[in-house]
């Protein structure tokens, strides 16, 4: 019969209230959610969408997936190894509010949105226009083939092209793969 419980044995999980020192960070910008992937001036405009890498002391590490926008950071994706305890995870927005923040502030040319004048219909911010069915298909397939032969990722350059979610390209990519716009994931037998 075995003695010990499971706390005993999980000696490698912490304590929710034990957090790491700071970890070290690497921040790199991935196109743009604003805009069609044909436009150059979408291309010239500086990313909301960051990869965050996170590497703490004890050799454990975290990829973020996280965008800027509104003063705010939004984390889209989050993979840990081993995973973060409650505490690091509560710490993890601000390890990478600061350097995303200046790193956001250092981009030159971003316009600062002026408010409404009283009695004005704010503008509602639209999404790119990308067009329904199999035209909106083609262009979810064009930039994905692109991105793949560009040596990029091709599920951040539908979600730039598209203005949507991780999830939401990802949907729109297996819609352009139903469609036979792009070869299938894997062989069917």
């Amino acid at each position: 019969m075995l003695e010990s419980s499971f706390f005993d044995v999980a000696d490698h999980y912490r304590l929710n209230d034990a957090v790491s020192a700071e970890p070290r960070w690497e921040i790199q910008g991935h196109g743009s959610v604003a805009g069609d992937l044909r436009d150059d001036a979408a291309r010239a405009c500086p990313s909301p969408w960051f990869h965050v890498r996170l590497t703490f002391g004890h050799g454990a590490h975290a990829d973020v997936l996280a965008v800027v926008a509104d003063g705010r950071v939004a984390i889209e994706d989050v993979r840990a190894q081993p995973p973060l305890s409650l505490a690091e995870f509560a710490s993890l927005g601000e390890w990478i509010e600061g350097s995303l923040q200046d790193a956001c502030r250092t981009v030159p040319g971003r316009p600062e949105h002026a408010a409404p004048a009283p009695g004005e219909n704010p503008a509602r911010r639209a999404r790119s226009s990308l067009p329904r069915g199999v035209e909106g298909r083609r262009a979810v397939a064009e930039a994905y083939r692109a991105a793949q032969s560009e040596g990029a990722d091709p599920v951040l350059a539908v979600m730039c092209a598209t203005g949507r979610s991780r999830r939401r390209s990802l949907r729109m990519i297996a819609g352009a793969r139903d469609a036979g716009l792009l070869a299938p994931r894997h062989n069917r037998r």
